[in-house]
């Protein structure tokens, strides 16, 4: 099924399906793949896909921490929009389990790209971010993951409804409150886990 595309991009924590939909419609030639640990979530997107819908979007109901096989080396794009709960968490505190899993599902060169948003208020999510010291200090955790952070940057309300995270759009993040980008890249085997900050 894969060799039909021209790529894969795998979102992960993808909550309703919505921007996997809308990737898919934007792409054709891109299989998009939404991973959410809660099946329920992503059951009417799942319908709309199945209904007529974007073909080469696909819904994997599984938490980061038990993602299929199927998934491994196949991603040349991951996206994690405004994460919550345990994948907030992980991510926010480098959690090797996690940072692994999530290094397994993409190619050498793979882009991720982390959008997210915890302020004082969300305390039981995680720490807040509120400037991108607190975010630098993931540059060596992730790069002994083997993902190479690239940038780390504020995020505008346009930059939310690009990335079409309904959550995203909830939280107001990028106008109400503060957004953050993290970008960062798998590191091919040989390759130095070298990293840089923009």
């Amino acid at each position: 099924m894969i060799a039909r595309y021209r790529a894969v991009r795998i979102d992960l924590g993808t909550g309703d399906g919505r921007a996997v939909l809308a990737a898919a419609a934007a792409d054709p030639e891109v299989l998009v793949i939404g991973v959410d640990a809660n099946a329920s979530a992503m059951a009417e997107a799942s319908r709309r896909a199945l209904r007529g819908g974007p073909s080469n979007a696909i819904f994997v109901a599984a938490g980061i921490e038990r993602l299929p096989a199927a998934l491994t080396d196949i991603a040349d794009r991951v996206t994690v929009n405004f994460p919550w709960g345990s994948l907030l968490r992980g991510l926010l505190t480098a959690d090797a389990h996690m940072l692994a899993s999530v290094a397994a599902i993409m190619k050498p060169g793979a882009a991720l790209t982390i959008l997210l948003s915890v302020t004082e208020h969300d305390r039981a999510a995680g720490p807040a971010v509120t400037e991108t010291g607190l975010l630098s200090r993931l540059v060596a955790p992730y790069a002994a993951a083997g993902l190479a952070i690239t940038g780390i940057a504020p995020v505008t309300a346009t930059d939310v409804v690009a990335a079409g995270s309904s959550w995203g759009k909830r939280l107001g993040a990028g106008s109400k409150r503060i957004a953050w980008r993290v970008g960062a890249r798998r590191v091919g085997e040989g390759e130095e886990k070298r990293y840089v900050v923009s």
